[in-house]
């Protein structure tokens, strides 16, 4: 078994919405069938006893479908979310494609690599340590999995339909898209301003302002040296507590202190982290109340770590056994920390009259430290429905005083059912970003829905952080109808971010250059923050590789499958295969959306039947039976009648002169008309108005500006020069029937190929071109794709053998050679096409010699 190509899908594609690992497995005969390995499969479920079902039928399972299988029941041994997997034969027997989703990309792609190395293991009949392997999945997991309190904030956003990105490993996320994304930083949020994240570090200037806004706080000063701890400490009244000015999670903090000798080591282990202050202790309880904006969401009473006494049992050993709680962990990622014997918990175990090794009696509570974070190995109940309107006032007040959207409120008191004023209590400490498990998953008592108060706080309920994205794809068209779409937006006051084979746009201006039409640069547009509104392009490429580089589209525009495209290509070896990969953005448009189709086109008018959301349908002929059935049921339909387009819904008609769609020449150029129409639809599907689609139309002129490389007319010393990227059959169909609307007196082409397309449809370029023009110029271009020297031009000069009207080939080292020696035959009434291949360059080349020519 030869595993030789692994990629991650990060969106959804091909195979799923999940995100995925897909491996491509080729298996050596024998590897085919389970039934010519015998003993295997007993020797592989003894080393892995979870394993699952290995046949969908008798005997048809392979090594690769034991890959599968043995890769997604890891994971779920390991506690990942996990539950769809697939293994295809591709067209090149013995060759699979094996697809396994995941949570995490590092520990799918760990557990594939495990699987590999088990399958091995059961083969060569050695010992394999699956427990080790689970173990190692389960800490990779909580490493890079987003934490408790992230992950809650996320799975509200996600419940409501909000996508998100994670920005880094860590805990950086960004919901919505474009202009209405906002961030959060685990349980800190984008609006909460780096001065108030200041001030709450500090505490001493905290309860300065808090005293300010007449919320009780403790009194207390910082000081600098344990002599001036002691003094303020004599000055304040024993009990104190000492914390360092500006740490967090309860780390260096020590309670109760009432001798000085427990002070000098609580100092110490404050200095360690910053300025340490000394404060009068509250008497009572530790409750933390969480804020967000302007209520109180949530409220925990939090307890020391602590045991209970046996009579029997040490106190390491007591801590040992409190330790075993499943619930308990070395992190932040289960409900509690696990209990640690430091040198606070010594110094609190001296004070009474305790040691590690010490047995307390039977009933005793012996308690770690006094601070009661749960990072430290503190439990929390859930007192929310506890609190009074009192306390909880207090609560928003200091919030809201330090500037908090999100705030951890620390209060001591002997309960929060009573003003804290009543009972000598107060605020001791506010927290930015503060940890959400203790609520979320409380020791004792009812988990709070704190993530979705969250994210409430940052989206309206009706507001889904979306802008609206337009997906369009098909083998022609493309890169033309993406653009003039982007043009409809922004002619409608949208800031439209924008992606092809060109580059990157946003808001007019170009971010990124080269082929930009997979899922990387749909994502760094969603991610721009002057985007009102997107269009991608996508192509097959990034698809197959990666996925989409979003969840779900507004609109999705497939313009056509034409034959000959990209066939044979990553085991695409049919127009069928090719439809169902382009289909991808059909199945994932919104409930809401459109999917806008070629009605003329079978392989697209079959997309309908997966796509969740309405159909546009679009056609010239508005007599076709699927546009004519569709109009008939009331539906959505765009077709072509007397001059004008028509857009119609049930009785409703919306229609624009083809005069006044420039990109069209009055109608003449079929293909033009065609992505007009789909261009119109998907307007219509994101709500434009008709004025702003006019405008639009109007507006768009097809120069080699606003869509270089798409049938580009320019005047030469009174001949007609045409430049488009046309490259496969069914563009060169188009090309020949917009051409032979054109008047001119000679016809000559300008055309070489791409080598990374199959030889019969090189051939067939030619083969068409041959039926239309007079002159046929071949050239070398810039990147042969794995093709030999000379080998594109032989199959295009093929290609032409029986050409009916083509009288003279010529055949030319390098494109701008090319174009010069077309442009030297011209004579006026002519008409060239040059089909480019370096877009840029060769479109900058026709400029300046169109200019001299003046």
């Amino acid at each position: 078994m030869d595993i030789s190509r692994i990629r991650a899908l990060r969106g959804p594609n091909l195979w799923s919405r999940q995100t995925a690992i897909e491996a491509i497995v080729a298996c050596d005969e024998h590897e085919r069938a389970l039934t010519t390995l015998p003993g295997f499969e007993l020797r592989l479920r003894t080393l892995f006893p979870g394993l699952g079902n290995l046949r969908r039928q008798p005997d048809e399972a392979s090594l690769a479908h034991v890959l599968e299988a043995v890769a997604l029941a890891l994971q779920a041994q390991a506690g990942c979310v996990v539950s769809f997997s697939r293994t295809t034969e591709t067209v090149e027997r013995g060759t699979f494609q094996v697809v396994v989703e995941y949570t995490e990309e590092a520990v799918g792609r760990q557990a594939l690599a495990a699987a590999e190395a088990l399958i091995q293991a059961a083969l060569a009949d050695q010992p394999f340590d699956v427990a080790q392997t689970l173990a190692a999945l389960r800490e990779l997991d909580e490493d890079v999995r987003l934490g408790p309190s992230t992950g809650c904030i996320v799975q509200a956003a996600v419940a409501r339909g909000i996508p998100y990105r994670r920005l880094t490993s860590g805990s950086l996320v960004q919901f919505g898209w474009g202009s209405r994304q906002r961030r959060i930083w685990a349980a800190e949020v984008d609006s909460t301003s780096a001065v108030s994240e200041s001030i709450a570090q500090d505490k001493d200037l905290t309860k300065t302002l808090l005293r300010a806004a007449g919320v009780p706080v403790p009194l207390g000063r910082p000081v600098d040296s344990i002599d001036e701890a002691w003094e303020v400490a004599q000055e304040i009244g024993l009990p104190v507590v000492l914390k360092p000015q500006d740490g967090n999670q309860g780390k260096g903090v020590t309670v109760n202190i009432v001798s000085r000798d427990h002070l000098e080591a609580a100092y110490r282990v404050a200095a360690e982290i910053g300025q340490v202050m000394v404060e009068k202790f509250l008497p009572g309880s530790d409750f933390r109340l969480l804020v967000v904006g302007d209520k109180l969401v949530a409220a925990a009473r939090r307890d020391p770590p602590h045991v209970i006494g046996d009579g029997e049992h040490t106190v390491r050993e007591l801590v040992d056994q409190v330790n075993t709680d499943p619930r308990r962990g070395d992190g932040h990622a289960t409900s509690l920390t696990k209990i640690r014997i430091d040198d606070i918990a010594l110094a609190r175990l001296q004070i009474q009259g305790l040691s590690p090794d010490g047995v307390p009696e039977a009933g005793h509570r012996v308690v770690l430290r006094n601070n009661a974070n749960l990072s430290t190995g503190g439990s929390a109940t859930d007192v929310t429905d506890d609190v009074h309107p009192e306390v909880a006032a207090r609560a928003v007040t200091a919030a809201r005083m330090i500037g908090l959207e999100i705030c951890g409120v620390d209060v001591v008191c002997e309960t929060v059912g009573r003003p804290l004023e009543e009972q000598s209590g107060g605020i001791v400490e506010v927290n930015a970003a503060p940890g959400l498990r203790m609520h979320l998953s409380p020791s004792y008592g009812k988990p709070r829905p704190v993530g979705e108060a969250i994210v409430s706080r940052l989206y309206a309920p009706d507001d889904d952080g979306r802008v609206p994205v337009v997906a369009v794809t098909g083998t022609n068209g493309k890169t033309t109808t993406t653009r003039l779409i982007a043009h409809l937006l922004a002619a409608s006051g949208l800031r439209v971010g924008m992606t092809n084979t060109d580059g990157v746009y946003v808001d007019g201006r170009q971010t990124d250059s080269g082929d930009c039409a997979g899922p990387k640069s749909a994502r760094n547009v969603l991610m721009h923050p002057d985007v009102d509104a997107a269009v991608f392009e996508t192509a097959r490429g990034g698809v197959l590789r990666e996925g989409l580089g979003f969840d779900r589209c507004q609109v999705a525009v497939v313009t056509n499958i034409g034959a000959g495209d990209h066939l044979g290509l990553n085991f695409i070896t049919t127009v069928e295969d090719l439809a169902v990969l382009k289909r991808v953005i059909v199945q994932n448009v919104a409930s809401d959306g459109f999917a806008v189709l070629n009605a003329t086109d079978p392989h697209v008018v079959a997309m309908a039947g997966v796509c969740t959301g309405g159909v546009i349908y679009f056609a010239a002929d508005r007599h076709h039976p699927v546009l004519a059935t569709h109009r008939a049921q009331g539906r959505r339909c765009v077709f072509v009648d007397g001059g004008h387009i028509i857009a119609t819904e049930g009785n409703w008609r919306e229609s624009v002169s083809l005069r006044d769609i420039p990109l069209t020449r009055e109608g003449s150029i079929g293909f033009q008309v065609d992505n007009a129409m789909a261009a119109i639809a998907a307007a219509w599907g994101v709500d434009l108005s008709w004025e702003a689609i006019r405008a639009g139309l109007a507006s768009f002129v097809n120069d080699s500006d606003n869509a270089p490389g798409r049938f580009n007319v320019m005047a030469y010393k009174g001949a007609t020069l045409i430049a488009d990227y046309g490259h496969n059959p069914d563009a060169m169909r188009a090309l020949v029937a917009a051409v032979e609307a054109m008047p001119a007196q000679r016809r000559s082409v300008v055309i070489s190929g791409a080598g990374d397309r199959r030889d019969e449809d090189i051939r067939e370029q030619t083969q068409i071109l041959g039926r239309a023009f007079d002159d046929v110029i071949l050239y070398q271009d810039a990147c042969q794709r794995g093709r030999e020297d000379g080998e594109v031009i032989a199959l295009l000069r093929e290609g032409l053998a029986d050409a009916p009207r083509t009288t003279r080939v010529d055949e030319i080292r390098g494109e701008f050679v090319a174009i010069d020696t077309a442009l030297e035959r011209l004579q006026p009434g002519d008409l060239c096409l040059v089909l480019v291949d370096q877009v840029d360059e060769a479109l900058a080349h026709l400029a300046a010699r169109v200019g001299q020519a003046g």
